[in-house]
């Protein structure tokens, strides 16, 4: 038996959980989520939620700051819903029991005490010390648990979307755009595929950092979303602006820990093997410079030392202060002898946050008919060429908002069900295949690639590289995929290999350097280009 549900979520971040708190009050929710619920890139972020909340700040200004990161490619009315719904949000996370960091001595809600991160020019980052996303998590599921409405499966791995292709004849040519029914998901407890049934399905299956070799993502973050988005039709844009985060420990047992901006906000200054601060070399605003500037010069420094990474110093803050302020990160930091009071912080560079993703309106609606899509996974156009730090946790709540308004009305209007006649998951000609393991290389190879050549710094020559050895890992695990029986690495190799070729396909488009996307070809930003978007569809 096939579950069915008014509401199909994918995901369990920020905008998947608060989707389904919203769509409770007009249906029945399911909510499925690869491994345990909590995790997701949102248990993840350290740094906070941007918002406008204290006195000496503006809509205004925090839009100025959007639009400046974004190197020209926002779209201005997708960054101007974002900051004006930006209060309200919060409010509502307090409400569903978000404790965040206020000043001290104060109970009041209108005394947050308010971080600053690059590219920000007023404290406005709302924060619960430096795990704030654990403590969204936390709110959010519990509030979830509590709601009858909302049914959550774990250990259910999206494998496609079932779009109206899925109940034609196979001889028929399938027409991209069509209605999404919900998705095919493998049950990694039983080993079952599943059909998953809604009237309105909604991707929230956060980024795609495990692409690459480096990277602050927990596993999970393969790129599912924007693979099974594409391969139903859907329009993706903008892949080649994955934004890598300039600060990640540098360190052999604790790879890609992040460290977070905020601590740059707070200080802290970077420094090259000799202790010198180079930041003033590459940006007027220095150390809070946005993160591309910032990843670049560390990618230079290191570059130009042959050292193994950078330095991040903040032993000049009172320490007592330091220890308060980032009490995750100093404990994590100790547990490895590093004492961040009186030591300065290895750090390196690590894929973070994809900024492109499935193209969807100020709705959340896709190209294809009841298929919604939130968080990291779209591009909305609120980052365009790069993320302003902390937009990405309030993009998820203001799009999740629009998204549910929008699907309410959508399947209250509806004329017809969830048809009957959706096949079951067809396993003919397949099988358990011993030469998985001839396969399972196929995962660091690419990740290799990207790192190698579709990384911080390209060109056309390292683009061509990686173009041509992806496309023929990405065709033999299409191959292998069609004769086997599926399992979750197989799945995440398949999306993995798609949005490679994508990212790489989105990056020898543009033929410019821009925000995120750097190519020694191109160095310049090309200025006739305007807000030209790079699409791609299947």
């Amino acid at each position: 038996m096939p579950y069915t549900s008014d509401f199909l979520i994918i995901g369990t971040g920020i905008a998947g959980l608060s989707f389904a708190l919203k769509a409770a009050e007009f249906g029945t929710v399911s909510v499925i989520t690869k491994k345990n619920h909590t995790e997701s890139n949102t248990n993840y972020a350290q740094g906070g939620i941007a918002s406008v909340t204290a006195p000496d700040d503006a809509f205004k200004f925090h839009i100025e700051d959007t639009l400046s990161a974004g190197a020209g490619l926002c779209h201005p009315e997708a960054v101007d819903l974002v900051v004006r719904n930006g209060p309200q949000r919060i409010g509502e996370l307090m409400a569903w029991g978000a404790e965040f960091t206020k000043e001290k001595g104060s109970d009041d809600a209108a005394t947050l005490s308010l971080g600053r991160e690059g590219g920000h020019s007023r404290n406005r980052i709302v924060h619960a010390a430096d795990l704030t996303g654990r403590e969204i998590e936390r709110a959010l599921i519990e509030t979830v648990q509590q709601t009858p409405r909302i049914r959550v499966l774990e250990h259910h791995v999206a494998i496609d979307l079932i779009t109206e292709h899925h109940l034609r004849d196979k001889a028929q040519e399938r027409v991209p755009g069509t209605h999404c029914w919900g998705v095919y998901a493998l049950n990694t407890k039983t080993g079952k595929v599943e059909k998953m049934l809604a009237s309105a399905t909604l991707l929230a299956t956060g980024g795609a950092g495990h692409v690459y070799q480096h990277t602050t993502n927990p596993a999970i973050a393969t790129g599912d979303g924007i693979a099974m988005a594409y391969r139903a039709g859907a329009a993706v844009a903008n892949l080649e602006f994955m934004q890598f985060h300039p600060t990640t420990l540098y360190h052999p047992t604790a790879r890609s820990f992040l460290i977070t901006e905020a601590i740059r906000g707070y200080g802290g200054v970077l420094k090259d093997h000799n202790g010198r601060p180079f930041m003033i070399d590459y940006h007027e605003l220095e150390d809070l410079a946005p993160r591309d500037v910032v990843a670049r010069a560390i990618d230079r420094e290191m570059k130009k030392s042959g050292h193994p990474c950078v330095y991040l110093d903040v032993t000049a803050k009172v320490a007592a202060e330091t220890r308060e302020h980032f009490p995750n990160i100093y404990a994590k930091c100790l547990s490895l002898g590093l004492d961040i009071t009186e030591n300065h912080i290895p750090v390196v560079p690590a894929a973070h946050y994809m900024c492109g993703g499935v193209v969807t309106d100020l709705d959340g609606c896709t190209g294809i008919e009841g298929l919604y899509a939130c968080g990291e996974v779209t591009c909305t156009g609120l980052h365009g060429a790069n993320r302003l730090a902390s937009n990405s946790l309030l993009e998820g709540l203001v799009f999740s908002h629009q998204a549910v308004q929008h699907a309410s009305q959508f399947i209250a209007g509806r004329s017809r069900s969830v048809p009957p006649d959706v096949p079951d998951w067809n396993e003919d000609g397949t099988f358990d295949s011993e030469e998985w393991v001839l396969m399972a290389h196929d995962r660091s190879e690419i990740q290799t690639l990207m790192w190698d050549y579709v990384g911080i710094v390209r060109s056309n020559a390292r683009l061509a590289r990686a173009q041509r050895r992806v496309k023929m890992i990405a065709e033999e695990i299409e191959a292998f995929y069609k004769k086997t029986v599926v399992t979750p690495d197989l799945i995440e190799l398949r999306n993995i290999a798609t949005v490679a070729a994508l990212i790489i396909d989105s990056a020898q488009m543009r033929k410019e350097s821009r925000g995120l996307h750097y190519t020694t070809d191109f160095p310049e930003k090309d200025l006739a280009l305007g807000k030209q978007d790079t699409v791609l569809r299947n």
